[in-house]
């Protein structure tokens, strides 16, 4: 393969064989080259890259990571590149938080490890809080607006991320990190290197990491964050490779923070839960106290129909735990002189749930149900659970008792990629890739028994004694198993020209996506909702009585189609560059939009619903050398059936909307300098003009088409504008660094009208139709402790998220109206209820002590 030469020591990490800054170890090998000058000088300035691709991309090195705060999430150290909003829940990163790049919002984005694809493999949601510890990345790397032509996703028609575990060092060594800070934030990290083990340079490495704190918010939550990682890499003659590696992560938090997006005081509305709650004026109103610790306020009595207890069921102590592991590996391997064979297999598994607690019933299904539901059934009928026993002990069936009843995911996914990379000369390569992705994604809805002072006994009752009915059954609030399946092929042609001032590449890829679908309910409404029994004769029942409903049943669906993507750099002086790419992009409908479906029956139009595409164009400069690293692009991006969601957090569904023709353009920018290796300064920009087409159809009403007002609209969730700046000086043995950024509002809704409470005759508003812009500024301050002695790894780090408390309105999510409101003046009923909206991460200190051996 190609030769390049790597000089100085910041380059010498990119060295390393295995370590890779795209996101198959194939597309490392092609994109090589543009990781260095001509000679020996890095494009590196201060952990800032830009490769001399086609596509409009920057990487972060492991230098720009270590500055954030201790165990920080790698999304919200993206956020300053330009093009990409990040909005955290806490200032840790273990809480959460929502990611958007050029508009596109975080299920068509493509996320990936090692390669290995983290978006869920049903709704294709990113999990900001379950990422790998930031001292173990060795690069992250954004495509915006495209994806690698070997990308194993369903949900590239946006950008990808793709960050790279480091590889073991040669030499013996540890490091070790212990952290302290607000909302009594304590975290320990350790890892340990093998050094070579063997005459053959065998090594490895295994860390571990535990994180815990309050949350910022109220007198309830807290995150427990664990995670392990081990890596056994082996180089092979010449350049080839082999390595193993596997990640553990584990969990525990609450929700918080999520209030109504409205700040009228109207009927003593306050912050803090319960229906009276609303988003707070000031950050002194950003705390609030729920009912905690608190205990069982009513008792079971023999004879009477008990009401529900109170105690647990706030919206705060809902817990969100989850489990996730990876078994991931890389191979490379020279089969001629000018044939390279990559292999990267993976195997992930997910156990992971959300959601709150309901007022089960004992009885059976009463005969007051409407719409032709049987009576004297148990199982979950308009999302209540109907057990046919006694839960509470008092010896009848005629209470209601409270349970936790969370969502639950199980997914065990197969992954390869694998690539065959041939140089036809030394300027011309081509490369055949196949990709597969095989998930298998069970969601069930088991309930579970709470303690008296409202804890469940069980974060996760699906495997802990779920409750049963009266014969012993398991009762859940869905029942579904689904395989997303991915079988890709793909091939690219790199060629250089004019003295390797052009060079050009051109690739085409072609996915075959299978959902195969079961769900064991009968499906209500077109938004999700489900009715559920655990036996047959039960399933028979309800069928009988209501014919009309799509009962338990199983589907298979498939989505293909050729992907072309072509681009060119052209190199107008040594530092300068010209670049272009256009690629096609495809976004297949989630399972939750497909089980959606499901209301229809199967050889109905609504039971198929077309996939997602996009035509993505870029065009920009860019100019690097060892001084200056600066870019801009401008985009322009074109969806055909732009499929939206919102996710409900109050009925725990994703809500599914099709926006038809959309068109977005917009331009990135960024300037990064070091005058003199003790000062460095960034600038960056982006700005972004999204257009619906069309007024989009929400429903039918006594068989008219009911439509909502978005023609000539913006998309919601998405700034209109972001920029902000960086600089870092270096005084001897203290360096000190601040960031700053500011996002632009955001639209809440496809309508671009404010948020609504009263009535359709007379409607107050009560929040905008933006949330404001906002600044958020973090500082870092770190002491090195050579000048004590101590080598060079050892430091004390200071870091200050949220430096001004701005307060600010964080994750939310985005819709196509608020229930009922069509338009501008033209309301059909009743507003329907206000979005709830995350309270942006407060001011945050934190102090680190790291130690390298």
């Amino acid at each position: 393969m190609k030769n390049i030469l790597f000089g100085g020591c910041s380059i010498l990490a990119l060295a390393i064989p295995g370590t890779a800054l795209a996101q198959s170890a194939a597309s490392t090998e092609v994109e090589g080259e543009a990781i260095v000058v001509s000679g020996s000088v890095t494009r590196d300035v201060e952990g800032i890259l830009m490769p001399q691709t086609p596509r409009a991309k920057q990487v972060l090195t492991q230098e720009q990571l270590e500055r954030n705060g201790p165990g920080q999430t790698v999304l919200d150290s993206i956020n300053i590149i330009p093009g990409v909003t990040f909005t955290n829940n806490d200032a840790y990163g273990s809480g959460g938080g929502q990611l958007s790049i050029r508009g596109f919002s975080a299920d068509r984005i493509s996320l990936t490890f090692d390669g290995l694809p983290l978006n869920d493999t049903g709704n294709y949601a990113i999990y900001s809080n379950q990422q790998l510890d930031p001292e173990i990345i060795d690069n992250v790397n954004v495509n915006l607006g495209s994806t690698d032509i070997d990308s194993p996703t369903a949900a590239a028609s946006g950008s990808t991320v793709n960050y790279q575990s480091r590889t073991p060092s040669e030499d013996m060594g540890a490091l070790f990190s212990v952290s302290a800070g607000d909302f009594d934030m304590f975290r320990i990290f350790g890892m340990f290197d093998t050094g070579a083990l063997t005459s053959s340079g065998l090594r490895a490495f295994i860390s571990a990491s535990k994180q815990d704190y309050k949350n910022p918010i109220n007198n309830y939550g807290k995150v427990d964050k664990t995670q392990f990682n081990a890596k056994i890499y082996q180089p092979l003659a010449g350049d080839d490779y082999v390595w193993i590696a596997a990640h553990y992560n584990e969990n525990r938090n609450n929700f918080f923070g999520s209030v109504p997006l409205r700040t009228d005081t109207t009927g003593g509305r306050v912050v803090g839960p319960g229906s009276a709650n609303r988003f707070p004026l000031n950050r002194g109103e950003a705390e609030y106290d729920i009912n905690y610790p608190c205990a069982v306020n009513l008792e079971a009595r023999p004879g009477v129909a008990d009401i529900a207890n109170t105690c647990g069921t706030e919206f705060d102590r809902r817990y969100n735990p989850s489990k996730t592991g990876n078994i991931r590996g890389v191979g490379r391997f020279t089969l001629t002189d000018q044939l390279v064979l990559t292999v990267e297999p993976s195997f992930q598994w997910t156990r992971a749930n959300g959601g709150g607690t309901i007022a089960a019933f004992e009885s059976l299904t009463p005969t007051s149900l409407s719409g032709g539901i049987p009576s004297g059934l148990t199982g979950n009928v308009g999302g209540q659970f109907y057990f046919g026993r006694d839960l509470n002990g008092d010896g009848d069936i005629l209470d209601r008792v409270t349970v936790v009843q969370p969502s639950q995911t199980r997914t065990n996914r197969y992954g390869v990629i694998s690539n065959l990379i041939y140089d036809i000369t030394p300027d011309h390569t081509v490369r055949l890739a196949y990709t597969l992705d095989y998930g298998d994604h069970r969601q069930t809805g088991e309930a579970g028994f709470v303690y008296g002072n409202g804890e469940p006994i069980s974060t996760m009752p699906a495997y802990d004694n779920p409750i049963t009915d009266r014969d012993g059954n398991v009762l859940q609030k869905r029942d579904r198993e689904s395989k997303a399946i991915l079988h890709q092929v793909s091939g690219e042609y790199r060629g250089a020209f004019i003295n390797g001032r052009l060079n050009v590449v051109a690739g085409l890829r072609a996915p075959f996506f299978t959902r195969d679908l079961q769900n064991n309910c009968f499906t209500t409404s077109d938004s999700g909702f489900v009715d559920c029994f655990a036996t047959d004769a039960a399933n028979a029942a309800y069928a009988a009585a209501r014919p009309t409903i799509q009962g338990p049943q199983q589907r298979e669906l498939d989505y293909n189609k050729v992907l072309p993507s072509a681009g060119f750099t052209f190199d107008l002086t040594d530092p300068l560059q010209l670049f272009f790419n256009y690629s096609k992009g495809l976004q297949v409908p989630g399972t939750d939009a497909l089980y959606n479906s499901f209301f229809f029956a199967p050889d109905a139009g609504p039971a198929n619903p077309d996939p997602e595409t996009t035509d993505n164009f870029d065009l920009g400069l860019r100019y690097t050398n060892s001084i200056v690293q600066a870019q801009a692009v401008g985009w322009y991006t074109k969806y055909a059936n732009r499929l939206a969601s919102a996710y409900d957090p109050e009925t725990d569904r994703n809500v599914y909307r099709n926006l038809g023709d959309v068109e977005k353009y917009g331009i990135d920018g960024s300037i990064n300098v070091t005058p003199i290796p003790e000062v460095f300064v960034g600038v960056f920009g982006s700005y972004l003009h999204s257009e619906i087409k069309e007024d989009v159809q929400s429903g039918v009403r006594n068989g008219v088409p009911i439509f909502v007002a978005t023609a000539g609209n913006r998309e919601s969730g998405a700034p209109e504008y972001s920029y902000g700046a960086q600089a870092r000086v270096m005084l001897g043995p203290v360096d000190l660094g601040a960031t700053a950024k500011r996002t632009g509002g955001r639209f809440i809704y496809d309508t671009n009208l404010p948020v609504y409470a009263g009535t359709a005759t007379a409607p107050v508003e009560v929040f905008g139709a933006q949330t404001p812009a906002y600044w958020l500024v973090n500082l870092d301050a770190r002491v090195n402790m050579e000048w004590a002695g101590l080598n060079d790894r050892t430091f004390v780090q200071v870091n200050v998220y949220n430096l001004f408390d701005d307060l600010y309105a964080g994750t939310y999510t985005a819709g196509l109206n608020q229930g009922n409101v069509l338009g501008n003046g033209v309301f059909t009923g009743t507003p329907g209820s206000v979005p709830n909206v995350q309270i942006g991460a407060p001011r945050t200190f934190s102090v680190s002590f790291t130690a390298g051996f």
